[in-house]
């Protein structure tokens, strides 16, 4: 399902420090942004508003787009005021060095919010992945994925040892990588 990309937080900008992902505990997201922003440190949590399901009803709440990941601006040698923060686990890193992320995917997701432009928030699953099905009547079942749009995934179930499959149409939001 396409969603509208909605909130973010910021505080003044850093021209001389890059931009970072902050690894957080799972539904911390705007906590961590919140106390960032009180440390005066620049962040960016892009959000999408999504139909939530419950038992008894639907609801349409804010949802962080990249779930478990806030983006903030700082100086790499001074990371501790980040890592203090309420809810933060790491600081993504390559080899112990904080990874910093290109200028351009910032902004090119700051454009689609501004923009208000309707989107597919997605796991980067590549097309013949091994991928799991993990909401529906399908739930549970495991097959190779061979084509994925905005609103469905074509997924394969094989049985190789006969060298047979079966094709199956099921709605893209409940597919994962496995």
């Amino acid at each position: 399902m396409l969603e509208m990309p909605r909130a973010e937080y910021s505080s003044a900008p850093d021209s001389s420090a890059a931009w970072y992902a902050v690894w957080t505990r799972s539904r911390h997201e705007q906590v961590v942004c919140q106390q960032l922003v009180q440390k005066e440190i620049e962040t960016f949590l892009p959000t999408i508003s999504r139909w939530s399901r419950w038992k008894d009803r639907r609801k349409k709440i804010e949802w962080p787009m990249f779930p478990g990941y806030c983006f903030a601006r700082f100086d790499p040698l001074d990371s501790l005021p980040v890592l203090k923060c309420s809810g933060v686990l790491n600081i993504i890193s390559i080899c112990h060095k904080p990874a910093a992320i290109p200028d351009e995917e910032i902004n090119s997701l700051r454009v689609l919010m501004a923009q208000d432009v309707a989107c597919d928030p997605c796991a980067r699953i590549a097309e013949g992945a091994i991928v799991e099905v993990v909401a529906g009547p399908l739930r549970g079942v495991v097959g190779r994925l061979l084509s994925k749009n905005s609103k469905s995934a074509t997924v394969v179930l094989s049985v190789d040892l006969i060298g047979q499959a079966v094709r199956v149409e099921v709605d893209a939001a409940d597919i994962e990588p496995r």
